[in-house]
């Protein structure tokens, strides 16, 4: 064989995404788990800002299936790359890595809906419908699941208002029927945020995370709004005992390497501040003249 013929040929990222998905796919029916394909090319191209397929691949499985999804994950090779307890200020996903496929975040909820995820997947669920993907069928949500899912990620992602005449007026959407979705998956605080109409919210517990950040915040105010944002008071102190711990997994990727004991002593106390900083950046801003 000629060296040229020996080389190896690069895979075009929107092949290598959709093989990735319907290898993804494939495990998870083998494990008996429920999934839906979202985001990248897994959404109606109706509703696509443009044709491009994303840069990794997105599912939400069925919360109870998580643990069976995750070891039938692992045993075919994805290795966990950010944790639940690492990846987001949520909490909502968990990233896995593959020699082949790249990058998968395995979503176990979605940020701004705040019915209890069981009963949120079984929303999206009941109405789902199918897509091929390199020849196999997955589940998706329905189109008005997905242009909800789309606003709500737009405003997880400080993308603000572009969501709403992007998706929501799109063909084939009936605008009271994605209302009806929202007030079903009790999103309306983070839809709110997306739509310029948060202020209605003031007094909702989860009011000042999405005015943070769809306005921006400090990182201290961020964690305060956590907290006020939890559901349960259980979930509350664990917020506030994490808030003071450096991320192990952040850490090692920036490093390149496992952190030492004296990394991550460096990286607690290097909280507290940037804290104090934040603290008399804010005073200053609040007297300056």
């Amino acid at each position: 064989m000629m060296q040229s013929e020996a080389a190896e040929v690069a895979v075009p990222l929107a092949v290598r995404l959709l093989l990735g998905r319907a290898a993804v796919q494939v495990i998870a029916s083998d494990a008996g788990a429920d999934l839906l394909h979202i985001k990248g090319n897994a959404v109606d191209m109706s509703l696509r800002a443009l044709d491009a397929p994303g840069s990794d691949i997105d599912v939400m499985a069925r919360p109870t299936h998580v643990p069976r999804l995750h070891d039938a994950l692992v045993r075919r090779g994805w290795v966990v790359y950010s944790s639940f307890r690492y990846g987001s200020p949520f909490g909502h996903a968990q990233t896995y890595r593959h020699p082949d496929w790249g990058y998968l975040d395995l979503h176990r909820m979605f940020p701004g809906i705040r019915l209890d995820p069981e009963a949120a997947f079984d929303e999206l669920w009941c109405d789902r419908g199918t897509r091929d993907f390199a020849g196999t069928d997955g589940a998706v949500p329905s189109l008005t699941g997905q242009a909800v899912l789309l606003v709500l990620n737009d405003v997880r992602s400080r993308r603000g208002t572009r969501a709403i005449a992007t998706w929501i007026d799109g063909p084939g959407l009936d605008r009271s029927e994605v209302t009806a979705l929202v007030e079903r998956l009790d999103a309306r605080v983070a839809f709110a945020a997306a739509t310029g109409d948060l202020e209605r919210y003031r007094g909702e517990r989860d009011y000042r995370l999405w005015k943070g950040i769809t306005q921006g915040s400090t990182r201290t105010g961020e964690w305060r709004a956590r907290v006020q944002a939890a559901r349960t008071l259980p979930e509350a102190l664990g917020i506030v005992v994490r808030a003071p711990l450096a991320n192990v997994e952040r850490l090692t990727h920036q490093l390149g390497r496992s952190p030492t004991r004296a990394d991550v002593l460096r990286a607690m106390a290097m909280r507290p501040v940037r804290a104090v900083r934040e603290l008399v950046a804010g005073v200053r801003r609040r007297v300056r003249p």
